[in-house]
């Protein structure tokens, strides 16, 4: 029996059919946005890899024009893109912002090439969008994070050399100098490896104690302490350790610990009260006789205002039984401002650096590290200015930026981490010139401010004098300016 077959023939796809479905595969399954679109700038595909990055489906944004995801400031990058396509050229790699659905910006990297008909015809363009968000959140992370290690490493130098001129300044001989700064490196060194152990973050204050007391991890059964587990952020833990530092050598050269049967006791607790408070009690007792200074050295002076820069009080009572000491030290810390401070000048003292033109100046100084502060108010001193501050928060900055009277300022980079954009604004408006004291880079300063000098930490006297020097010379050329004109 014969068979009717009468069925088309299958025929093979060709060439151009296979790599027309390969290229449909490649644009379908892309984690790439692929988008076509026409000289007008109508969206006429938009792939699934374009869905996950903008959140817009296919139905929403095929026929619609592609500024629908375009930031209105950048209009005209999408015309010069026209432009470019219509020569036939073709946009490599380039790095522009778009918006999604929800509003937010997403980074990417987009290569755009012309489209042509079957004679050659530029009729449109293809764009391939690579999300890049999470690389430049990284790089920004990265750059964050370099500047924050530069302002720390130079904050960090800044305070050793606060401590050499201070030291310095209040030696009675060379050998005495070697034997004070040695000792409060040490002790600087020893918060530090407590505060690296927390990333910066805090320390707890029974491990200050330990440190700063208990030397080389030595088990000296004088020493007492108790109190609850309290961790306090890095700078107050940096500026207390320092402060028990100078309490325990104080101790072991002169106090109860110079005897051996004298004592000392560490006693702490947390006062809510007007606020959390730390109330740490200092007692010595079963050491020689006390009597009080007649100078105040340089370990005083630290106490007091490495504790003044967070608001903190000390009481230091020499009782006849033994030294006592009262601190309260408010938790968080509010800043209060930094008095002036009372300097003893030794036969070791700098020389004096007077500039002519500086003398009776008033400078307004923003620093919220107490030594730092300590070291710009004698450098000023000396050099005939008046001060006014220093200033360690941002709250009292902007109080005497705003109302105090003085000639010029000089500004810390950051106060405990908050940016002093409201400070310079606030300079800026008043007219009074002002350069930044700081270990940040220009690009990690407030924007706008490009031109305020900066004096980079560690920084020098006479670093510090030559920017005050450039700040009047260019407020009396610009006067000079403005009464030519």
């Amino acid at each position: 029996m014969a068979i009717d077959d009468t069925s088309e023939p299958v025929l093979a796809p060709t060439e151009s059919e296979i790599m027309a479905a390969r290229l449909a595969t490649i644009v379908a399954n892309s984690d790439d946005a692929i988008i076509s679109k026409t000289l007008d700038g109508n969206v006429t595909s938009w792939n699934a890899g374009a869905e996950r990055i903008f959140g817009y489906t296919a139905a929403e944004m095929v026929g619609q024009h592609i500024t629908k995801i375009i930031p209105a400031e950048l209009y005209d990058e999408e015309t010069r893109i026209i432009s470019k396509l219509k020569a036939g050229e073709r946009l490599e790699h380039f790095e522009t912002v778009r918006v999604g659905k929800d509003g937010r910006r997403i980074d990417l990297s987009i290569t755009v090439s012309p489209m042509r008909d079957s004679i050659g015809r530029i009729i449109g363009a293809s764009k391939v969008a690579r999300d890049i968000t999470e690389r430049k959140r990284a790089e920004e992370t990265q750059r964050l994070l370099l500047d924050e290690l530069n302002h720390r490493i130079k904050n960090t130098l800044a305070t050793v050399q606060a401590i050499a001129t201070q030291t310095l300044r209040r030696s009675a001989s060379p050998s005495d100098f070697v034997e004070s700064f040695n000792g409060r490196i040490k002790a600087l060194a020893r918060a530090h490896g407590l505060l690296t152990g927390s990333s910066f973050q805090g320390a707890e204050i029974t491990d200050l104690v330990r440190e700063q007391l208990l030397l080389g991890g030595e088990q000296d059964t004088r020493i007492s302490w108790s109190g609850p587990a309290i961790t306090l952020e890095a700078q107050p833990a940096l500026h207390l350790a320092l402060v028990l530092h100078e309490l325990g050598t104080n101790a072991r050269k002169h106090g109860s610990l110079s005897a051996p049967n004298g004592r000392v006791a560490v006693r702490w607790q947390v006062q809510s009260s007007n606020g959390r408070s730390l109330q740490l009690n200092w007692r010595e007792a079963g050491g020689p006789p006390v009597s009080a200074p007649t100078t105040q050295g340089f370990g005083s002076v630290l106490i007091e205002q490495s504790l003044r820069a967070h608001s903190g009080e000390v009481t230091i009572t020499y009782a006849e039984g033994g030294l006592t000491c009262q601190i309260n030290l408010p938790l968080p810390a509010l800043a209060q401002p930094l008095g002036t401070l009372a300097r003893e000048v030794s036969k070791f003292d700098a020389p004096q650096a007077q500039r002519q033109g500086l003398e009776g100046k008033r400078i307004l100084v923003v620093e919220d590290e107490p030594l730092i502060g300590m070291v710009l108010t004698d450098y000023l001193e000396d050099a005939g200015c008046e001060i006014v501050g220093p200033a360690p928060s941002l709250d009292k900055a902007m109080l005497l930026a705003s109302e105090a009277q003085f000639d010029g300022a000089l500004v810390d980079g950051n106060l405990a981490g908050r940016p002093v954009d409201d400070i310079a604004r606030a300079l800026k408006q008043r007219g009074v010139p002002f350069a930044f004291v700081t270990g940040y880079g220009r690009e990690a300063l407030p924007p706008g401010f490009d031109d305020a000098p900066i004096v980079e930490k560690p920084f020098t006297q006479e670093q510090v004098i030559a920017a005050l020097e450039q700040l009047f010379s260019n407020v009396v050329a610009l006067r000079k300016g403005k009464r030519g004109a």
